[in-house]
């Protein structure tokens, strides 16, 4: 009888976890629910599954660990200006983008404010890769305060499982901008790569899951020699961040930027299996406030008149620090570079934060993209739209000085 009990009231418990699951999300996505994915295979989702779970991944049961930065009290203004004048028809743009949000920031005033998939500006869209700048900033931020040294130390000098593995002689700056030389398939549609093979690793008993994956590569070039994408390395920053802070990510995010910014909600960051935000990916935020951070990295990554990371840190991060074999094009610290002086943040599906200091301009971009995590289609329509929106601008300041 007891044990029936007890059965009966585990089941109590899942029921009202069910409700408050399905309470918890938008309308849209109770509409959806009967296509939420039921499995962690990710890349390998339907893109009904992917249309559904993007705006809730982080209130889907199986999936549904997440570390929460809070905002603060008072929400900064996003005032609309003048509908920029671009010479493409957005509705079609955004159809063949499947966007889920189309946000242009100039000046720090909205000038294109659009939706799709039916998301609009309550719901919060998961980052995937664009985490990968938030990490460097907090990065450049542990180096303000002290808690990392230097960014040629070691990373074994903040991870000690680390030591003995490939990743012994890798500095800090090699791992930011991904020229450790160590071993990784960073091929989403191989369902034997190391991002996929990743997610099924049983880690050894006592150790960090990625820790105990990431040890066992091996080295592939000389650190430094060359670059190569590797998630795994910023999920691995994301570590030597929290062991060198003594804080969770989320906690760290809360207290040096998120809730300095004037978001409108909080942010929420996926963890790992061993409890460890995966910090390349997986950030949960509104539109709005990926464009508040868009504008807080255009300020100089500075609050208030006070800046978050070292003084020149951050025209380092948003540099070309790394040959990635494209013309006018490279990699930061974690940063996507253009040759004029542009950056932008990326994540797979049509995730996007791209910045122009020029300009004062500022893109965001959510998605999911029809043809694949990296659609090449897609990726080329979306650089146009950033070279429109540039053009536009300019036309305006043209206009403008001629008139």
């Amino acid at each position: 009888m007891r044990r029936r009990r007890l059965a009966l009231g585990a089941l109590g418990a899942l029921a009202i976890a069910a409700v408050a699951f399905w309470f918890s999300l938008d309308k849209e996505t109770r509409g959806l629910l009967a296509t939420l994915p039921t499995n962690r295979d990710l890349l390998f989702w339907s893109t009904p599954q992917r249309d559904a779970a993007f705006r809730a991944l982080d209130r889907i049961p199986l999936l549904a660990r997440a570390h929460v930065a809070q905002p603060g009290a008072a929400v900064r203004p996003l005032p609309p200006g003048p509908p920029l004048a671009l010479p493409l028809d957005i509705d079609a743009y955004m159809a063949g983008q499947r966007s889920a949000t189309l946000l242009v920031l100039h000046q720090g005033r909205l000038r294109l404010e659009r939706y799709g998939l039916g998301f609009d500006a309550q719901g919060r869209w998961t980052s995937f890769s664009v985490a990968k700048s938030f990490t460097s900033t907090l990065v450049g931020a542990a180096l303000a305060d002290g808690h990392i040294r230097s960014m040629d130390d070691k990373v074994s000098d903040y991870i000690a499982d680390m030591k003995g593995s490939a990743y012994d002689e890798v500095s800090v700056r090699q791992l930011l901008t991904m020229t450790s030389g160590v071993q990784w398939n960073e091929d989403y549609a191989d369902p034997a790569s190391d991002v996929a093979r990743f997610n099924n690793h049983k880690p050894e008993p006592g150790v960090d899951a990625l820790v105990s994956y990431m040890r066992k590569l091996p080295r592939a070039a000389p650190p430094g020699a060359r670059w190569h994408y590797s998630t795994g390395e910023t999920n691995l920053i994301g570590i030597l961040v929290t062991r060198a802070t003594g804080k969770p990510l989320a906690q760290y995010l809360q207290e040096k930027v998120w809730q300095h910014l004037g978001v409108e909600q909080q942010a929420t960051w996926l963890l790992s299996k061993t409890g460890q935000e995966i910090s390349g990916c997986c950030i949960q935020a509104g539109a709005r406030d990926y464009a508040r951070f868009g504008q807080f990295i255009l300020d100089g990554a500075t609050i208030d008149g006070r800046p978050v990371v070292p003084a020149g840190w951050l025209d380092e991060a948003t540099r070309k620090q790394a040959d990635i074999g494209e013309p006018g094009r490279g990699y930061g610290y974690q940063w996507w570079t253009y040759d004029d002086g542009s950056f932008a943040a990326r994540g797979i599906f049509g995730q996007g934060i791209f910045i122009d200091p020029k300009r004062r301009l500022v893109i965001v971009s959510n998605a999911d993209w029809g043809g694949g995590a990296r659609d090449p289609v897609a990726s080329r329509a979306r650089e146009a739209f950033y070279r429109a929106a540039q053009k536009a601008i300019d036309d305006e300041a043209a206009a403008q000085a001629g008139g």
